[in-house]
């Protein structure tokens, strides 16, 4: 939950935002002190508690809904009120009290249809943070205030909300100078603490406003392992957020700055934060608050890790600055090819001739590209469409309808493969999770059942080399959560080869892998270490720290070179050469890093500013290098939402990691890939269409490039001050 007092205005004013804050995990309960059945009745062992605004001014609801399990939802009208939901008006009458229930803190009111003393009360589950639990009180204050009053809650005091909270006797009590509302933040252990000035990108401007010229910004402690960053105003919290990478953290060491971003509601772009700090300053936050993050992903103290491992964690948070002047110019020359390129590009049509058959499908779900045919495949539950090339456009072929195995079970593939010259494609199907099933292409039907192992099971296969699937190669490699192995079909029985699998012991959840031209393998996992073998069945030469993130994607380059590594929020570029010590210019592949010598991870991720303009949260596709024999890798390719992005090879070799172009969709991309033998070609798969990108297309990140409609659905950021005096030109 993200909390911000001094974005109350803003939401209150958002018709797009009905919710205004909400604890997410309570129970609910009937308070009756003079009942014979008993002082407490549980209404709802699990409920939600949601502040909601009412089509009147200065109104507001508290609206406490009974939480389902899944599939138990029961569909009911927007506004009516039914056995599994309360709806109260917020409103003084009901004596809001705030207190605790075993340690767990509670919010009670008057039941007015009940008899005397009856309370309503609100007990949050120990889950849910305190910070926000303590906005949530303030919020209802506010909410009290408005109602009370007819005017906007921006006109309260400090004194006006405590008196609203301690009542009548409160105020006589104690003379109004000295009343002060409680500081939510104030019993939380600070684990660093420093000040910065504090600003917010405004989207209509394309610049930050200045918010606060000085803020304390703490690293609080909400439990083991569980890290906030506080941002407060003298006694004013202004924002409470956890410490983790959907933030998207980036850090600006030549402004000392700090920048992050959230996201208040699905559908609506997100917040993005600047923190500036003094010089002093910059490096003792950067450090505790990549340790903080780093401890939360592992739930491991870092004072456990090794020193190469720390220095591997840090350096994974440093921006890497491009020093060849020479190198910059051939960059800018390359940009504006690129731009005149694009300014005689046309949009791509949607994929010509699809039937209805597969148009009816679902939705896409995994993309194929050939190397041998040309072809394309694209599937959609259990049927396969066919694409090609044809005029710089993508064609359709045909529909590959109900995959069934030889049994005649039909099923929806978990994974694809193209193999065998791409006359087979292999697939995996979830609910038998140990065999592998080979269709025919040309015939268009399961023709083969693999059986793997009786107790291994097959999480994913990839080609026994980068360009395997070029050649009549029939052998294929396989991992399993913890094992490796090589897969051979023309063996009798079990096709597992025993003599090229290596099992782990402990459950170490491999997630992707990826091969090199010479067979070379990168193995990666949802731990977020990468394992880097010269051959399948042995110890790997390499293994590479985890940041923590889970990594849904991997790809080298043909010769071994570079690795690239996506989690879901950032894609971590790897150069595998060796650049000091015994094995000075070997390959981590083939020889093991020296232990002071670990390889520079340089993190890619979009800027903050232009995440804000974004209405989903940034989630990657396994990015992908160009590929080809005969073409030098010169283009990364991934996609976010409705984003395809690249990135120039060159250009992030010479440091420049924040340089990519961007281009949107009218739906989200689920899978993406270059046109084997080129950079220039995107095959892109949305959810109900299939087209070829030209790389011309993708243009650098701008209003227009990332949201078109931002004015529609954004607030500036100068709106949330009272004026618009603050905007600054500089870069914060």
């Amino acid at each position: 939950m993200f909390v911000i007092k001094s974005l109350l205005g803003k939401m209150w004013g958002n018709p797009a935002n009905p919710e205004i804050i909400q604890i997410p995990a309570g129970q609910l309960c009937l308070v009756r002190p003079g009942s014979v059945k008993g002082s407490r009745e549980c209404i709802f062992k699990d409920a939600v508690a949601t502040i909601r605004r009412t089509g009147v001014e200065y109104q507001y609801q508290l609206v406490v809904t009974r939480a389902y399990e899944e599939g138990e939802e029961q569909l009911l009208d927007d506004d009516a009120e039914s056995d599994d939901e309360r709806v109260f008006l917020i409103d003084e009458a009901l004596g809001f009290r705030f207190g605790s229930l075993d340690g767990d803190p509670t919010c009670s009111w008057k039941d007015i249809s009940g008899d005397e003393g009856d309370m309503w009360e609100f007990v949050t589950s120990k889950s849910v943070p305190r910070a926000t639990n303590s906005l949530f009180e303030l919020t209802i204050l506010n909410c009290v205030y408005e109602r009370k009053h007819s005017r906007s809650h921006d006109e309260a005091s400090d004194e006006d909300l405590q008196l609203l909270r301690d009542g009548p006797k409160r105020e006589q009590a104690i003379p109004a100078q000295e009343q002060e509302v409680e500081d939510p933040f104030k019993d939380i252990p600070i684990l660093h603490h420093t000040m910065a000035e504090l600003y917010l990108f405004d989207t209509d401007t394309d610049v930050f406003v200045l918010q606060e010229k000085s803020v304390s910004v703490d690293l609080a402690s909400n439990g083991e392992y569980d890290v906030w960053i506080v941002v407060k105003h003298e006694s004013t919290p202004f924002i409470s957020i956890p410490v983790d990478s959907e933030m998207i953290p980036r850090f600006d060491p030549s402004n000392f700055a700090f920048m992050f971003t959230f996201r208040e509601q699905e559908g609506l772009p997100g917040l993005t934060w600047c923190l500036k700090f003094a010089s002093a300053d910059f490096s003792p936050w950067k450090e505790a608050f990549t340790i903080y993050l780093w401890e939360g992903k592992n739930r491991t103290s870092y004072g456990k890790a090794k020193a190469d491992e720390q220095r591997y964690i840090q350096d994974a948070y440093d921006d890497v600055e491009m020093e060849d002047a020479e190198a910059e110019q051939e960059a800018e020359e390359e940009e504006a090819e690129d731009s005149a390129d694009a300014d005689n590009s046309e949009a791509e049509d949607d994929a010509e001739g699809m039937s209805d058959t597969f148009h009816r499908g679902s939705r896409n779900e995994h993309l194929a590209v050939g190397y041998k045919n040309d072809l394309s495949y694209v599937t959609r539950g259990d049927m396969i469409g066919v694409f090609a090339p044809k005029d710089d456009k993508l064609r359709f072929r045909t529909t590959i309808d109900k995959i069934q195995t030889t049994e005649g079970k039909s099923f929806v593939p978990q994974k694809v493969m193209l193999h065998n010259q791409d006359s087979d494609m292999l697939m995996l199907d979830p609910n038998n999770r140990n065999a592998i099933y080979r269709m025919d292409l040309e015939y268009g039907k399961v023709v083969d059942e693999w059986k793997v192992s009786d107790t291994i099971e097959v999480q994913n296969i990839i080609p026994d080399s980068k360009y395997a699937q070029m050649n009549p190669q029939q052998t294929l490699i396989g991992h399993s959560h913890n094992g490796l192995f090589r897969i051979d079909p023309r063996v009798r029985g079990n096709k597992l080869v025993e003599s090229q699998f290596k099992q782990y012991a402990s459950k170490n959840d491999f997630s992707a892998a990826a091969t090199t031209e010479s067979g070379k393998l990168a193995l990666a996992s949802n731990k977020g270490d990468i394992r880097l073998f010269d051959q399948i069945g042995k110890n790997a030469k390499t293994a590479l720290p985890a940041l923590g993130d889970p990594i849904v994607g991997v790809d080298v380059s043909a010769d071994g070179r570079w690795l690239v590594a996506t989690c879901k929020t950032y894609i971590l570029l790897i150069d595998t050469l060796i650049g000091d010590g015994r094995y000075k210019g070997s390959l981590g592949f083939d020889r093991s890093f020296p232990a002071d010598s670990k390889p520079l991870p340089r993190r890619l991720q979009l800027k903050p500013e232009h995440v804000a303009y974004m209405t989903e949260p940034v989630s990657f596709t396994p990015a992908r290098f160009n590929t080809g024999p005969d073409n030098n890798e010169k283009t990364i390719v991934t996609s976010t939402g409705k984003y395809v992005i690249t990135w120039n090879f060159r250009r992030l070799k010479q440091g420049r990691t924040d340089d990519y172009q961007i281009k949107q969709y009218e739906s989200r991309v689920v899978a993406d890939n270059f046109k084997f033998g080129a950079d220039k070609n995107i095959i892109v798969a949305l959810e109900h269409n299939v087209l070829m990108a030209s790389k011309k297309d993708l243009l650098k990140p701008s209003r227009a490039s990332l949201a078109p409609r931002a004015s529609q659905l954004s607030t500036p950021a100068s709106k949330i001050r009272k004026s618009h005096s603050d905007v600054v030109n500089s870069p914060y």
